[in-house]
């Protein structure tokens, strides 16, 4: 079964964007390439509560995306931070293909509805070259968490990599798959 919003984007989306910026082969339009996920829990793995932290938003990302993360640890030390190189410090997936799709559909049709006080995302946060990252403060948004089994309130990065050259390109692929954007 083809994901929607793959759908979405082969019978709306590319027409629309080889009309508006006017593409002389359907192979040079955008598209979403990868979206990388990552939980930083950096202030709550201190100490004794470390690998308890841990595996919980490990088991909690892997609920959400459906693809076991890996976990990511310091690259060097800082006293001031309680840092140690070699510590586990968050967690990150990286989602290709169908789970791509399928974790984009719920980002913007279940989750990003929910997130309180949500007037649209900032069409400001673009990278240059095309990609976008988003920051939700709760992971509690995702309906696959369930609310009493949480102890710690994680928030999380999403990335969405896509092959455009430009922002302009990325923010009308962006919109064009749904992506809520709030007005300037």
């Amino acid at each position: 079964m083809v994901p929607r919003i793959k759908t979405l984007y082969m019978r709306e989306v590319v027409p629309a964007l080889v009309e508006k910026f006017s593409y002389g082969n359907t192979m040079q339009v955008p598209k979403l390439e990868k979206i990388v996920v990552n939980i930083g829990l950096g202030r709550l793995s201190e100490a004794g509560r470390q690998t308890k932290v841990i595996d919980e938003a490990v088991s909690e990302l892997a609920d959400i995306t459906g693809q076991r993360p890996v976990i990511t640890k310091a690259r060097k030390s800082v006293a001031g931070f309680k840092l140690r190189e070699g510590q586990p410090i968050g967690c990150m997936v990286t989602l290709r293909g169908e789970r791509m799709y399928e974790f984009f559909d719920r980002l913007v049709n279940l989750a990003l509805p929910r997130v309180r006080d949500f007037k649209g995302l900032s069409p400001r946060a673009f990278d240059g070259s095309g990609n976008y990252t988003l920051g939700i403060r709760e992971h509690l948004v995702f309906p696959e968490i369930d609310y009493s089994k949480v102890q710690y309130n994680k928030g999380m990065n999403v990335s969405l990599i896509t092959t455009s050259k430009t922002d302009a390109e990325a923010m009308e692929l962006l919109a064009g798959l749904g992506v809520p954007f709030a007005e300037n």
